[in-house]
């Protein structure tokens, strides 16, 4: 076998999106014939493209795609692959896959400990501990404190996560509706019943909890705005673990201010880090989390034992785990 250089380029400004040395150092034991590179900003990443025929990366962009004229396959240590599909990669034959899965448990209870907290007004808890004041009467005003059992929860896309979050909510009680794109694909464990995207606006009236957990494309931009804050109920919870461009984050602004909806949990943001001026960090009914509902303490090693196996998969000629359909998205 003809030695290939793997070109490993994870890299953020936030640290713990950074690949570990230990896990760049565990790729080239287990590929020592093979030209292992680490690149840790932009720069770094074109100049170790030229030459390189896989890429382990959370972007490859353009310029690094110009440069990269023997690269065949790029893997996403993350699910969300959208800053990657740009028309130059769409159409090029570089073969596209991610790591979707590997974050459905932590990101399933994540969702399920944000609505908890909402529901419970545990935020409220917290500010009142904080002033030394007991706060009783204050928390038995307002929407009342309300249980996952007998909620009925709308879970927007049936991946991993959606899926994940689907089953355990089920198993507390909850009521479980779901949209997905191909309905006819069926409902995993503990979805109740199914819809397909254009039901979307007659389901929403219906729950109490809105969770999202569908990927960032054409169709799924924009997802949730006015129109659709509008018919939810006014003591709906929202939760957007997906993507942040799913929501229109001035008009679910506007509509937590006027308490249109009793609250809403975001993990992901439209343009992150979120803006200090943002209003939704001043709002009472915002619980914000900086984007870390897929952590967990094994997150590095189950994310590099993926690309272990995807790369001895390439190696070998064998179909890849995780292949991403790079002009639907996901």
């Amino acid at each position: 076998m003809i030695p290939m250089r793997i070109l490993i380029s994870i890299y953020s400004d936030i640290s713990t999106w950074n690949i570990p040395d230990e896990e760049v150092a565990r790729v080239r034991r287990e590929f020592p014939r093979d030209d292992v590179v680490h690149a840790r900003d932009a720069a770094e990443t074109v100049a170790l493209a030229r030459e390189a025929d896989v890429a382990y990366s959370s972007l490859i962009h353009r310029d690094a795609l110009a440069a990269a004229s023997r690269l065949r396959w790029v893997h996403s240590p993350a699910a969300g692959i959208g800053s990657m599909l740009f028309p130059e990669l769409i159409a090029s034959p570089v073969i596209l896959t991610n790591s979707r899965g590997l974050h459905g448990d932590a990101m399933a209870e994540h969702v399920i400990g944000v609505t908890i907290a909402l529901l419970r007004k545990l935020p409220e808890a917290f500010a009142h501990q904080g002033a030394h004041r007991w706060g009783h009467e204050a928390m038995g005003a307002g929407e009342p404190l309300r249980l996952v059992k007998g909620s009925t929860f709308g879970v927007i896309g049936l991946g991993a996560i959606g899926s994940a979050v689907a089953r355990i909510a089920s198993a507390m009680g909850a009521t479980v509706e779901a949209i997905r794109r191909h309905p006819e694909h069926g409902a995993p464990e503990g979805v109740h019943a199914i819809y397909g995207p254009s039901q979307l606006a007659e389901r929403l009236p219906q729950w109490d909890v809105v969770v999202l957990a569908a990927p960032h494309t054409p169709e799924t931009r924009g997802l949730i705005g006015a129109a659709q804050l509008s018919v939810m109920k006014p003591g709906a919870v929202l939760v957007n673990v997906g993507r942040g461009k799913l929501v229109k984050e001035a008009d679910l602004a506007a509509a937590l201010a006027a308490r249109r909806i009793r609250a809403a949990a975001l993990d992901v943001v439209e343009h992150e880090p979120l803006d200090p001026a943002s209003p939704l960090w001043d709002l009472p009914n915002a619980l914000i989390t900086p984007h870390v509902s897929g952590l967990r303490a094994d997150h590095w090693p189950r994310a590099t034992d993926l690309f272990i196996e995807n790369l001895r998969r390439f190696q070998a000629g064998q179909p890849l785990l995780n292949v991403v359909d790079k002009r639907s998205g996901y």
